[in-house]
């Protein structure tokens, strides 16, 4: 099976982001950036479903933040080929980048596309479906776990509804899923290992075509959240404590 994954570098949210000047966008400048969660799910069903029936593993990223190790980590993975896209700028809003990604995934045309489901910097979830719409392909999201299907040319996708319900759907390739979660975490791979593949892998580059996809919404402003004051620090013995929760209880209306 011929398989593309998409994967995203997304700021590191344990140090806190920087807004920019404009104040209707962050300082990528100033971030740090990891791999994306759902897209490492994604590279790992990939690999899972290539050692289990044989296949093709692509993948696809944009030449954004800490890319190179993260794709050198694909590579030493088990990914077979590297595609890196070239952008020079911060990463594009999403349906532009469904468009760059498209581009740079048709010439490899795969049965089976796997992306992350979202992104802590996306608003919506929608670099997903709008890849699988630039590439006319049907799209199925939310998925935990991928099989080979029973019929040829078709794969059983496990989708997952709220209250953790699951569904098995048989979906027909080729096709693109949005992967929440792999059959199993994604796996360790040991630093000599990605040292390794620093010294043999050879990044394919792919060109950033002219995209220009107005965005289904503006930011008109980015500010960090207020300092508040409303805790309430209560000293005391126990009894004291407890009634003066009793006390705020009462002011709020929740007790009478």
């Amino acid at each position: 099976m011929n398989i593309a994954v998409v994967v995203r570098q997304v700021p590191d949210l344990i140090e806190p982001l920087e807004i920019a000047p404009s104040g209707t966008e962050f300082d990528f400048g100033s971030a740090s950036f990891l791999l994306n969660e759902s897209d490492d799910h994604a590279l790992e069903q990939a690999l899972l479903l290539k050692e289990a029936h044989g296949g093709h593993v692509t993948v696809v990223a944009l030449d954004f933040g800490d890319v190179d190790n993260t794709l050198y980590t694909a590579a030493a993975k088990g990914a077979d080929r590297i595609v890196k896209i070239a952008r020079d700028d911060a990463p594009p809003p999403p349906r532009a980048a469904a468009v760059l990604y498209a581009e740079a995934i048709k010439p490899i045309a795969p049965e089976l596309v796997l992306v992350g489901v979202q992104a802590h910097d996306e608003l919506d979830g929608g670099v997903a479906p709008f890849l699988a719409a630039a590439l006319g392909m049907p799209y199925v999201g939310v998925i935990r776990g991928v099989a080979v299907g029973a019929e040829p040319g078709a794969v059983a996708a496990f989708k997952e509804f709220p209250g953790a319900v699951m569904a098995r759907m048989n979906v027909k390739l080729p096709a693109v899923l949005g992967i929440l979660g792999a059959d199993q975490p994604p796996r360790y791979v040991p630093v000599s290992r990605i040292r390794g593949a620093m010294k043999t892998t050879q990044f394919e580059e792919s060109a950033a075509a002219a995209v220009s996809s107005e965005p289904l919404t503006a930011i008109a402003r980015l500010y960090p959240p207020a300092a508040g004051s409303r805790a309430e620090m209560l000293s005391g013995s126990e009894t004291e404590i407890a009634s003066r929760i009793v006390d705020i209880l009462a002011q709020k209306g929740l007790v009478k």
